[in-house]
């Protein structure tokens, strides 16, 4: 016997024209299109769905920097070191590992910086 599709919703064509299309795109904001349009027709009565953004990805080219930035650098190695020693208590604060903190501070910080520019979003945002 097979197994039957949890959920499956069946898809509905709709032809636009390019302008049309482009209108929809504005007006439905970072929702996807799909769920604009259902939003449409059936208001707050729309079963809810799995809620993503539509794009994401702001820009490419500051994640592809992001990745080889984490790629070059220590700070992972670093804070993991410095965590194992707080947590047996055997962490001694010298100014060489002070200097080690602070740098995998400063690393962390700006990869959230770029984080935040390639999604689009703003410094202050917390979401």
């Amino acid at each position: 016997m097979t197994e039957k599709k949890k959920s499956y919703f069946p898809p509905i064509s709709l032809r636009v024209s390019p302008e049309e299309k482009a209108r929809l795109e504005h007006d439905a904001g970072d929702m996807t299109l799909s769920a604009y349009i259902r939003k449409q027709l059936f208001g707050d009565n729309v079963a809810p769905r799995k809620c993503r953004m539509k794009r994401p990805v702001k820009d490419h080219k500051t994640i592809a920097q992001l990745f080889a930035l984490i790629k070059q650098t220590q700070a992972w190695n670093n804070l993991n070191q410095i965590a194992r020693g707080v947590n047996s208590g055997m962490w001694i604060v010298s100014p060489e590992t002070e200097a080690v903190l602070k740098d995998a501070c400063k690393v962390i910080i700006e990869i959230r910086k770029m984080l935040m520019k390639a999604l689009g979003l703003n410094a202050g945002d917390r979401s």
